[in-house]
């Protein structure tokens, strides 16, 4: 849901030093294997002995290896490729570039766009079995290949280790592309976002003679491919290459033992979820509702306030839903953990003018929580379990949608606010799955500097969702028509875009919006590329130059090629 990130497998890469080309792997580890305590190959044709296997139309397995989570995206490939190793993607990879065959990498499916699936595609490579998770020795790093889902990430860190990133809820996404998206989940406010952990990356790469290679890159200040690492920390995926693997260690960091090289998160959390009735919450108390969130987010988006382990999703569907949603959680081991989330409540829902209740209906993309309305306690790998798996939309199989993100750095002014109401109860489109959600931001994310990764974004406090969700093509209109017009009337001063400035900081590359290319959508005068990356996109396109000169990895809303 909230955390699905654009997830392609698909690499963001980045320059060598200024201008330079690209250079050779790593010769001692041409593979870069690290050589850690990486499990043996297999050599039943699913290994380094074996090719990738080959998927083609008429076998049963296509079409589910064509659709991704959202199905208004289809590809037609004249193949899929499903890879368990680099030497497998490196020679697929070296195929499609003799070939002359467009590729695209699939990690989890969850594309908000059709950077994975469009008619342009002719190979998909599949990197859904490339899923091991095994800590290296030689790095002192957590390797995580690139095919890896979050929750299998999350199982084999904490069960083996102790530890975990701070990523997102999903159970089903995939870490490529969340990871080089930046990544972000609920325990962002407290830990970074996921890139913030990221030690190393590989990638198989394009040189300009048409050669495939893997290239290893680290964050350590000599290394000659390090902005290659640094454009996996936010560049987004599907931009230079096929991230086969990354290395996870926490910049802090120190000693020998393995629990100690990455964040640990909390023993146990508390999950809070409440309703409040629709038919209840009138114009005011809907203004009052919003400004709330924004106000307390203002006040508490230190990373040394006490709320810096509590993360709140203020989840609005249309009125037709019947219930606004609040679904929060808060890390267990601060003292007065409970006290806290209940005042963040009360301070959230002052003055509105309604009552809590149970949250006994789907809201947001969450299903029902009526067992939460009193906040429970509970193991922290359970509640990513619970969190992960109660989605009823990474289920569906018929499943169509549309995505819009914004990045706040202060609370919606009162015409932002009216702009929502007018559509959430408007009544010419009553979708139950037609929504807003807020997500709390700030915190430990906002320490870093906009320079110092691909993620620019960091000094907002929260996050926009605008979205639908609706199973039957012959409701595309009507539902891509309401979410553009929320979207554009909330941020009419912007021209329809949160262009960066004093109150919004532009888009999330993870939640891919397949309008942002459109002059006819995108009136704001501000470029895609500045409302994803900022200042850091002319960097990104350098490493375009050194690592893709060729243009072989893209997508509609890749990175471009600097001008000559």
């Amino acid at each position: 849901m909230l955390k699905r990130r654009s997830i392609l497998a698909g690499a963001a890469v980045v320059a060598t030093a200024l201008g330079a080309g690209p250079a050779a792997a790593d010769p001692s580890d041409p593979a870069g294997t690290g050589g850690g305590s990486r499990p043996p190959e297999s050599g039943d044709g699913s290994g380094p002995a074996g090719r990738a296997v080959v998927v083609l139309p008429g076998d049963p397995r296509y079409a589910d290896l064509t659709v991704g989570n959202n199905t208004r995206w289809v590809g037609r490939p004249e193949s899929v490729r499903l890879v368990r190793t680099t030497e497998q993607v490196v020679d697929t990879v070296q195929e499609a570039v003799r070939d002359k065959k467009r590729v695209s990498v699939r990690g989890g499916g969850h594309c908000y766009a059709d950077f994975v699936y469009n008619p342009e595609v002719q190979t998909v490579i599949d990197m859904t079995t490339m899923d091991r998770v095994y800590y290296d020795e030689r790095r002192k790093a957590f390797a995580v290949e690139g095919g890896a889902t979050l929750m299998h990430a999350y199982e084999s860190l904490y069960k083996g280790w102790g530890v975990a990133l701070p990523g997102g809820m999903c159970y089903s996404v995939g870490v490529g592309g969340h990871i080089s998206g930046g990544g972000y989940g609920m325990l962002s406010r407290r830990h970074g976002l996921s890139s913030d952990h990221l030690y190393a990356v590989e990638v198989v790469v394009v040189d300009k003679n048409g050669t495939a290679r893997a290239v290893v890159a680290t964050r350590e200040p000599d290394d000659p491919h390090r902005d290659l690492w640094w454009a996996h920390t936010g560049g987004g995926g599907g931009n230079f290459g096929v991230i086969t693997r990354y290395w996870l260690r926490s910049p802090d960091a120190h000693g020998n033992d393995p629990a100690q090289q990455l964040m640990r998160p909390p023993k146990e959390v508390y999950i809070s979820a409440i309703s409040l009735p629709w038919d209840k919450l009138d114009k005011q108390g809907y203004a009052r509702l919003v400004a709330n969130f924004g106000s307390w987010h203002e006040r508490n988006g230190s990373p040394d306030s006490p709320y810096a382990g509590l993360c709140s999703f203020l989840m609005m569907n249309h009125r037709a839903n019947n219930s606004v949603g609040v679904l929060t959680q808060m890390d267990g081991t601060v003292p007065g953990a409970e006290r806290l989330i209940e005042s963040f409540l009360a301070d959230l829902t002052k003055g509105i003018g309604v009552e809590a209740r149970p949250l006994d209906t789907p809201v947001g993309e969450q299903g029902p929580m009526p067992d939460f309305f009193t906040p429970q306690r509970m193991p922290w790998l359970a509640s990513v379990r619970f969190l992960g798996t109660n989605n009823p939309t990474l289920a569906n199989p018929t499943l169509r949608g549309i995505h819009k993100s914004a990045y706040l750095r202060k609370g919606f002014d009162d015409a932002q606010i009216a702009a929502m109401y007018k559509h959430l109860t408007r009544t010419d489109l009553a979708n139950p799955n037609s929504m807003i959600v807020l997500l709390s931001y700030g915190g430990r994310i906002n320490t870093v500097r906009p320079g110092d990764t691909a993620s620019a974004q960091r000094d907002s406090l929260f996050k926009g969702l605008f979205q639908s969700f609706w199973p039957d093509r012959r409701e595309d209109d009507r539902n891509l028509a309401w979410t553009r017009e929320v979207y554009t009337d909330v941020f009419a001063s912007g021209g329809g875009y949160p262009v960066p400035g004093p109150a919004t900081d532009g888009c999330y590359i993870n939640y891919p919006d397949s309008d942002i290319t459109d002059p006819d959508q995108n009136k704001s005068g501000v470029p895609w590329y500045t409302l994803y990356y900022k200042d850091n996109y002319p960097r990104l396109q350098r490493v375009k130059a050194a690592y893709d000169p060729r243009d072989f990895f893209r997508h509609s809303q890749s990175i471009r090629l600097p001008e000559k």
